[in-house]
């Protein structure tokens, strides 16, 4: 019933069911993840997934999800790419990166960073695992 009701839901909901997957893989513990997004139009759906607070100083994020900012301080955040030339820009740091190509879309954790930020991903989001991008 789930994957139906999924395949019927718009685009934004698509996206933020996805996005509420990978929040949740990412923080299983934190009772609130402060997320930084640098596109204002995508603002709705990080809004609309419980336990998700966006914020508008990068430096009180949990989390950076880059759209289209290159040159944003990431420090020791987690960031994550929604975008495939952001996703190339910061593939040696960020955790991973959600983009559509050819109206589908992609899915990628980098594995090495996944490491160097102690993430865990569960069973259901193994597949999506990259050794190297």
């Amino acid at each position: 019933m789930t994957a139906a009701i999924l395949l019927f839901a718009s685009p934004t909901d698509k996206e933020r069911n996805i996005y509420r997957t990978i929040l949740n893989a990412i923080f299983p513990d934190k009772t609130v993840i402060h997320v930084w997004i640098d596109n204002p139009k995508k603002r709705k759906i990080f809004e609309n997934i419980a336990r998700v607070e966006v914020v508008e100083n990068n430096k009180e994020a949990d989390i950076l999800i880059l759209y289209h900012t290159f040159d944003v301080p990431v420090d020791n955040k987690i960031v994550f790419a929604d975008g495939y030339l952001v996703f190339q820009h910061f593939k040696n740091r960020l955790v991973g990166g959600f983009y559509w190509q050819k109206g589908r879309p992609n899915l990628v954790f980098i594995k090495k960073n996944l490491k160097d930020h102690n993430i865990s991903l569960p069973p259901s989001l193994k597949e999506y695992i990259e050794d190297d991008m």
